[in-house]
């Protein structure tokens, strides 16, 4: 029986997780004229991918993720012509502050590196320019450093923009499959959920803070965690920032959208119970991020805030993500734990999985991700 109706129990791909991961692939693959299935245990965009704060940084990137951001952001430009639909994309700049000379220094010593692997995206600004650039900014910073094509999007319109050009494709959606089990059945994977059985030749791993159960599932281990993000919004002020904003060395992320809502976040994690799907907030450290945006921009004294959230999301030691095939079964792939900066680099990981699946390689290299990078022979 199908578990959904209207829902097929065969495909050649099954992918496992709704969120902006588990969508663009499903978007890519379709879209090559493959037969696909995505699997939700709850709703698209549910978690992580549709509550974070949208940002589509370029900037300050891990040096090994960073060809796979600039292919990303060339994406973003244009994807919502791609996508025919509207993923809230703004380009607005991103800078990141220096409060004093040793985050100048900071700054000086990432950009010697960046330049030795020749990326110059990054540019130093001084304190003359970063006021141009935020006359608000607090007067005792002393510069920083901007990307120019960073911005931001709005999460759940994008995870929803990949999932109907999905579907226009011909990807098939199962929300409410909790999957309970998998194993090989000859060439093929048996998915097992509450209410059906599922079939396919590949598997796609996009579970996003339940994803480490999926890759046991499949024999591959590996020790990711999960928190919860937590994130505030202000209501309505008066314009006055225009770039996305972030800090060399506090926790700050914060943005202006166009209708006057600033919305604050800066890693700040709340307390996540991933079994009854549940997070909390902790209000100490909401604080410290909502002090911190003063501090910055004293402007902010006179905000009010209108909401706080968190959500779930998988954090590997490293803070790089897995995008892996399976190193202990066929046919089966990984993409999780994006450790609170996934988001923008949604439209390529839906590329590079889509090329695992059909080719078996991709053109990016992929070592500092694999699944078993944090194995250690013992002797």
């Amino acid at each position: 029986m199908n578990a959904i109706a209207g829902a097929r129990n065969k495909a050649s791909v099954i992918i496992i997780g709704g969120g902006i991961q588990g969508c663009s692939t499903a978007y890519q693959l379709a879209k090559r004229g493959v037969d696909v299935l995505v699997l939700e245990k709850d709703r698209v965009a549910r978690h992580a991918s549709g509550v974070n704060a949208g940002g589509v940084r370029l900037l300050g990137r891990d040096i090994a993720e960073v060809p796979l951001s600039k292919v990303a952001m060339q994406r973003w430009q244009t994807l919502d012509d791609e996508l025919d639909g509207d993923t809230g994309f703004r380009r607005r700049s991103l800078i990141n502050i220096a409060a004093d000379e040793a985050d100048m220094q900071t700054l000086q010593k990432r950009q010697a590196l960046m330049h030795g692997q020749g990326y110059f995206h990054e540019t130093m600004i001084d304190r003359q320019e970063l006021r141009e650039r935020l006359p608000h900014v607090a007067d005792y910073c002393v510069g920083g450093v901007v990307s120019e094509t960073d911005g931001y999007a709005i999460p759940y319109k994008s995870v929803f923009a990949f999932r109907q050009a999905a579907a226009r494709a011909g990807a098939v959606f199962a929300e409410g499959q909790q999957v309970q089990r998998l194993r090989r059945v000859g060439n093929n994977w048996l998915v097992e959920t509450a209410s059906g059985r599922y079939e396919a030749e590949y598997l796609v791993n996009c579970a996003g803070a339940w994803a480490d159960q999926i890759a046991v599932m499949t024999g591959d281990n590996c020790p990711m965690t999960y928190s919860a993000p937590m994130l505030m919004i202000t209501t309505r002020m008066p314009h006055f920032a225009t770039p996305v904003v972030g800090a060399v060395s506090r926790p700050l992320s914060f943005k202006q959208f166009e209708n006057g809502t600033v919305l604050i976040g800066g890693g700040a994690k709340g307390f996540a119970d991933r079994a009854h799907n549940r997070t909390r907030l902790d209000y100490a450290k909401l604080a410290v991020g909502a002090s911190n945006a003063v501090d910055f921009f004293p402007i902010m004294r006179t905000a009010t805030v209108n909401r706080m959230w968190a959500g779930l999301e998988a954090y590997m030691p490293d803070n790089l993500p897995v995008i892996s095939a399976s190193v202990n079964s066929p046919n089966a792939f990984h993409a999780f734990g994006f450790s609170a900066h996934g988001f923008q680099l949604g439209p390529v990981i839906g590329e590079v999985l889509a090329d695992l699946v059909t080719t078996g390689r991709s053109e990016f290299d992929l070592s500092a991700f694999r699944i078993d990078r944090f194995e250690r022979k013992v002797l």
